[in-house]
């Protein structure tokens, strides 16, 4: 007799006995398997069941199509034979025969196409990458059945920029595009800009992020992300090797060899060069002209053998021979160069020095005699050709602006939106993408901005840009003292957030001095510049204030004598400064719902960011106008800097992307000279020394005997992409405040004026507005 199942109680009904199980009688229709009991216990929650999937063989060409939709024409990817062979292998084992009726494919193809580019993957995903391997793993803890569950430790459907403070951090680390093992550190981490826990659509409810000090974040030249542009998938890396001040002589060469990939890559995209699919050969024996409309192609030295006569076009670097001779250099080999009947284009916009990185256009001329006999007898492919260049024009690539390199649309890259050939995914200073946090940040901006009022708003995002401060002249704290007290006193809604002090602090290197007591002198300097400062407590309390040493400072002017000190140059260290450090820290508020008072000892050069990649200034002290013009390169002998600037031409400028924002901007500084042919005079050259230095992209274009770099840094000199301003303390220049490629260029010059013996000058300038050179008696 078989036991059939009575009614009982509820609690029993829950939990039937084994021996209750039904049996497999075909007169019941009772099921073959038993039942597996189950518990009624309220704190127990059901378990997760893994569906089973049986795994087909996806053929990658038959998966083709719909990954081409899904990574190229949605995420502008490009995947090859690797990554999509890994992708269809991972798809045909986790999705099963449901990877086309279902979707479930599309949705796995989305879900790595995300990830890969929140790692900054680049625009070729590699099959053999490590990254592609870790996020199919991500992945594959996440699924069930062939499907993404959202819940799992895998990788989330919520938004890459809403890191909710319950998710783990290895989901943490994946959505930042790091590996699920490294911890997330100040540079890496969104908890270094205080967003962590802010939602895109959140109110700011922390009143310790109220103060927008609290957003500034100084990046030092030895902690800024090193990067390497990568030939081959056209996206920029990070380097892997330890940096060092003293690296082996292939890593100077990689120096060179980054800086001409950069530019490189950045004229490949100019619309001057782009190749049209509609060409015709008429214009091939005609004369190229520069912006004349058609496009241009750049010949690569090695391949001009055998093209005598032929006209061709250039890219390469400006170097000497050892016999003296000026020539030009690229990748591949090596030319003389012929300047005697060159045009510089645009005319009289820009000086040329060795070690600048130029585009010539000229013919190429073969000679029997061998021009690298003296180097070896090298001839070919990566020597020194036979034969000269003459050209006909030479100048530098346009810049490009910030917005094209970081691919944003929009006024003013307003929008969160990449465009091809964009570079918004890569995390430049280490503080965010602007892919990943761009958008988060503006949103906070204005949400904190609209806490203040209109004449709070625009007070408190005001810098006091200081230039030259010399401590050894009797006259210069006077002149501090001055300046501080009409922003202490004056009747402002908000202080400055930022006061920037640029050296030399002193007018000659003391520490270099053959006598001892020079450090100890120093030091007094810096105590009499903190009795200065504490009489302004307010501002102390207020402002930050940052320190940018020069090439007198301690300690590298004890060694260079004031000569050239190699670049980028640490900080001026804490035993000189030991009494202002008190000072800033004695005045720190219990009032949590400001910034605590803080003096940054930066690098030169350096970089200030607020809001993340909203707003990046560049801070770098340099004489560079005088050096551009000792090792000026003469162009068809044309009339000298000095005449050029005497005549009463205007100099005209190169327009870049089709936009007319490539034309500089003066903003008030031709107004301070007593005559105007002398401003004319001072603002020409002010626009030569701008264009000169970002066209290059680089903040030290000069051979190393003339200005050394360290080569495994030199990634901090690259102005690429642009800032949003750059603060250039050139006291053989003059003052200026200048906007090229939507680039706002700043020159303070000394605070003392050489002419004028009671007038201190500065700079004010409003973020993401313009500045203004400022003078006052004292």
């Amino acid at each position: 007799m078989h036991k059939f199942i009575t009614k009982e109680t509820p609690a029993k009904r829950a939990n039937p006995p084994s021996s209750d199980i039904p049996s497999s009688s075909p007169a019941f229709a009772t099921p073959a398997h038993p039942l597996k009991s189950f518990s009624a216990t309220p704190s127990s929650a059901p378990t997760a069941v893994r569906h089973a999937i049986l795994p087909i063989v996806l053929p990658p060409a038959t998966l083709r199509p719909l990954a081409f939709r899904t990574f190229t024409k949605k995420h502008s990817l490009t995947l090859n034979s690797s990554s999509l062979a890994e992708l269809a292998a991972f798809i045909g084992r986790h999705c099963g025969s449901g990877w086309r009726e279902e979707g479930l494919a599309e949705k796995v193809l989305e879900e790595v196409a995300r990830s890969w580019k929140s790692r900054n993957g680049g625009v070729i995903v590699d099959g053999a990458s490590a990254e592609l391997k870790e996020i199919l793993t991500t992945l594959e803890a996440s699924m069930s059945g062939g499907k993404i569950i959202s819940g799992g430790r895998g990788l989330s459907r919520q938004n890459s920029l809403m890191l909710d403070s319950s998710q783990d951090s290895d989901l943490a680390n994946v959505r930042m595009g790091l590996p699920p093992s490294r911890a997330l550190t100040r540079g890496d981490s969104q908890d270094s800009l205080g967003a962590s826990n802010l939602g895109v659509d959140d109110e700011i409810d922390d009143e310790s992020l109220n103060d927008v000090r609290k957003w500034l974040k100084a990046i030092i030249a030895y902690e800024q992300p090193r990067l390497v542009y990568n030939v081959d998938k056209k996206h920029f890396e990070r380097e892997t090797c330890k940096p060092s001040i003293m690296p082996s002589a292939p890593r100077k060469a990689l120096a060179f060899k980054n800086r001409f990939n950069v530019i490189h890559q950045r004229l490949l995209r100019h619309e001057s060069f782009h190749t049209s699919a509609v060409t015709t050969s008429r214009a091939a024996n005609k004369r190229r002209t520069p912006g004349a409309g058609q496009a241009l192609k750049i010949t690569q030295i090695a391949n001009m053998l055998g093209r005598h006569g032929t006209q061709q076009m250039l890219l390469g670097m400006l170097v000497i021979l050892p016999a003296g001779e000026l020539a030009i250099s690229d990748l591949t080999g090596t030319i003389t160069l012929d300047l005697s009947r060159a045009v510089d284009y645009p005319e009289n916009s820009a000086w040329f020095t060795p070690s600048m990185i130029v585009l010539v256009d000229g013919i190429y001329e073969e000679e029997d005699e061998e021009i690298g006999k003296g180097l070896g007898g090298t001839r070919g492919v990566g020597g020194v050709l036979g034969g000269k260049f003459i050209a006909s024009f030479i100048g530098h690539l346009s810049c490009e602006t910030r917005a094209t390199s970081l691919g944003m649309t929009g006024a003013d890259g307003a929008q969160d939106q990449s465009i091809g050939g964009g570079f918004g995914w890569i995390d430049f200073l280490g503080l965010g993408s602007e892919r990943a946090v761009g958008q988060k940040m503006r949103r906070v901006e204005e949400r904190l901005l609209r806490r203040l009022t209109a004449e709070e708003a625009a007070d408190r995002s005001r810098l006091v840009i200081l230039g030259e401060l010399n401590l050894d002249n009797p006259r210069t704290l006077p002149a501090l003292r001055k300046i501080l007290s009409i922003y202490a006193a004056e009747d402002q809604a908000a202080p400055p957030l930022t006061f920037i002090l640029m050296g030399n602090f002193v007018q000659h290197p003391i520490m270099a001095r053959s006598r001892g007591g020079g450090s100890v002198e120093y030091k007094e300097y810096f105590d009499e510049l903190g009795t200065v400062l504490a009489e302004f407590p307010a501002l102390i309390k207020n402002s930050t204030f940052v320190f940018v040493p020069g090439d007198n400072d301690a300690w590298i002017s004890a060694g260079t004598t004031g000569a050239s000190s190699p670049l980028p140059r640490k900080p001026i260290p804490d035993i000189f400064t030991s009494r202002i450090r008190r000072l800033f820290t004695s005045a720190a508020s219990n009032d949590q719902t400001k910034a605590s008072p803080e003096a940054i000892w930066a690098s030169n050069p350096s970089r200030l960011s607020l809001f993340g990649p909203n707003h990046e200034i560049a801070l770098f002290r340099d004489d560079m106008l005088g050096r551009l013009q000792r090792n000026a390169v003469v162009v068809g002998g044309a009339r000298d800097a000095a005449a050029t600037e005497d005549d009463g031409e205007d100099v005209p400028m190169m327009q870049v992307d089709g936009e007319g924002d490539a034309s500089m901007e003066v903003d008030g500084a031709a107004g301070q000279s007593e005559k105007e042919r002398v401003a004319a005079a001072s603002l020409r050259t002010a626009q030569r020394l701008v264009k000169t230095v970002l066209d290059q992209g680089y903040l030290s274009p000069f051979q190393p005997s003339i200005r050394p770099v360290h080569w495994d840094y030199s990634w901090a000199l690259h102005l690429y992409p642009l800032p949003s301003a750059l603060v250039l303390m050139d006291n053989t220049a003059p003052a200026f405040c200048v906007t090229y490629g939507r680039c706002h260029v700043m020159n303070p010059g000394s605070v003392l004026l050489p002419d004028r013996r009671s007038v201190a000058r500065w700079i004010e300038y409003k973020i993401g507005s313009l500045g203004q050179v400022r003078e006052s008696a004292f």
